[in-house]
């Protein structure tokens, strides 16, 4: 991958558990930091889940590597365009080892 295709703008939060004022447990995310980001789709798919049909959007979403992006795990959430995924598996090295790729999933 070439840096020129990296052309959208991600924002990458990590999850936070707090109390509310009823000493519940409730959990938000917090920006860590942004980067470059390319974005290609993968075919989607429609499952059923209690008795309801939802639509799955995948995507690959590709980054430079370095040091604070390796922290993200499959917990995290990435924003992209206004557009919420989820991180599905800890990033993948490219093979020249400049770039991370990570699997991710819309938000509904």
């Amino acid at each position: 991958m070439r840096a020129g295709a990296l052309t959208k703008r991600a924002t990458f939060s990590r999850p936070v558990k707090d109390r509310d004022a009823d000493g519940k447990v409730i959990q938000s995310y917090i920006p860590v930091f942004e980067a470059w980001a390319n974005v290609r789709w993968l075919r989607g798919g429609e499952s059923v889940m209690q008795a309801r049909l939802a639509s799955r959007s995948p995507a690959i979403v590709t980054i430079r590597a370095h040091a604070t992006a390796r922290d993200v795990t499959s917990e995290w959430r990435v924003q992209i365009e206004g557009r919420a995924f989820e991180v599905k598996e800890d990033p993948r090295e490219s093979d020249d080892r400049a770039f991370l790729e990570l699997l991710v999933e819309r938000v509904a």
